[in-house]
């Protein structure tokens, strides 16, 4: 009982107010596996973090065939990190994977602040940026899920119910079988919600007709909403941090007397969580029945042809996958790069190829249609604008044979 009480202690550590949480990030290099690759994850879990109101302090990195079963990081590693946060007064270490409920408990012994793995660290920003009742009632679920296996170690104290005359086990339940039913409970109770939300939102997109339906897709923060909000002029919010938008936005747009049906969906991410997955596949329905998906692309970003792949990993996993893909290769203005002295005979890397290089390289020789363009700079916009309205022409032309004398 005592030790339990000592984590609920360590979950609910208290931040001075006004004062921003600092934090320490702690991953695993794995064999093989490039230094610089995993600076640019730590960066992403940085800007998460960063999203979450929280000041990245100090990285911590360990190279291992694996991360540990036990500690995700050697014993010796485990006890420099705890050291540290604890003369530096850390509030939390965020670690960049998602940890086993058993890793979580090991590491909460050595360590004097509160843990976050990779999961839980989304799902509280999505938690606090879910606008709408739906998308609340989305990230709890999922929330929900993801803290069933991991109650002994959260010690959450959810409805305390003491054992006693009427209540189902007797004087001797343990109060983590009472913690686990009230969220087995909350979790069926949030799938009904949801199912009755599920149903009012399929009559909804049954009645917008047969119009053209095109689904912006993307990574998270590569600019869809910006672009969402160019070509339907409306003002959906856009921010640069990650998950600005959770919330499906739908709009009619009509180019040249042609109409069609616009939607912007929350981001996708690497090692994006299953629960999210699972309970976002609802709102992923707008992508699922979309005819066209622009997959916006933040080509400015080094990482770039990593995350084109996540997107198309997601797509796939929501059934999507078959879908007729614009690639949008966004914030052109902000791309950089190394140029080459003409004495360096090394071979070229990524790093060193201009915009006019990287169009000509497997770009080019990819048979999916794609742009380069600024939404943000308006570049080329009317260029995007001109082959988004044939290609939606040509969807329509297809759907309505007799009309097309109209466009």
């Amino acid at each position: 009982m005592n030790e339990s009480k000592t984590q609920q202690q360590k979950q609910t550590l208290p931040v001075e107010e006004n004062r921003r949480g600092r934090a320490v990030l702690v991953a695993v290099i794995r064999d093989g596996q490039e230094p610089r690759l995993t600076d640019e994850y730590l960066d992403e879990l940085e800007f998460l973090a960063e999203t979450a109101d929280i000041e990245t302090v100090k990285r911590f990195t360990q190279r291992l065939p694996q991360p540990s079963s036990r500690i995700y990081v050697g014993p010796g590693k485990l006890e420099e990190i705890a050291v540290y946060c604890k003369e530096n007064e850390i509030d939390v270490a965020i670690f960049d994977d998602e940890l086993s409920p058993s890793q979580t408990r090991n590491i909460e012994q050595a360590m004097p602040c509160r843990l976050l793995d990779r999961t839980r660290l989304i799902l509280d920003i999505f938690l606090s940026r879910a606008r709408t009742a739906y998308a609340k009632t989305q990230v709890q679920l999922a929330q929900y899920e993801y803290m069933l296996p991991r109650l002994a170690g959260m010690w959450t104290h959810l409805e305390r119910q003491r054992g006693g005359t009427g209540t189902r086990g007797g004087a001797g339940e343990r109060e983590i079988e009472t913690d686990r039913r009230i969220v087995r409970n909350r979790i069926a109770k949030l799938k009904e919600e949801l199912k009755k939300i599920d149903r009012q939102m399929a009559v909804q997109r049954s009645n917008r007709g047969s119009l053209v339906r095109v689904a912006l897709v993307g990574y998270t923060n590569v600019g869809k909403s910006t672009l969402m909000n160019l070509i339907s002029k409306s003002e959906v919010f856009a921010e640069n941090k990650l998950f600005a938008t959770l919330d499906t936005t739908v709009r009619k747009v009509v180019f040249d007397n042609l109409p069609f049906l616009l939607s912007d969906t929350v981001g996708f991410i690497r090692k994006l969580p299953t629960e999210l997955v699972e309970s976002f596949k609802s709102t992923l329905d707008e992508v699922r029945e979309a005819d066209l998906l622009l997959h916006v692309v933040d080509i400015s970003h080094p990482q770039f042809e990593d995350q084109i792949a996540v997107v198309k990993q997601t797509l796939q996993e929501i059934g999507a996958g078959d879908k007729p893909v614009f690639l949008v290769f966004n914030k052109v203005d902000a791309y950089t790069y190394i140029k080459k002295e003409e004495d360096d005979l090394t071979p070229a890397t990524r790093e060193n190829l201009s915009l006019d290089d990287l169009k000509q390289s497997w770009i080019a020789k990819a048979n999916t249609p794609c742009i380069f363009l600024s939404a943000l700079a308006k570049i080329n916009i009317e260029k995007f604008r001109s082959d988004l309205y044939g290609m939606v022409r040509e969807i329509h032309s297809g759907r309505y044979p007799f009309n097309n004398f109209l466009y």
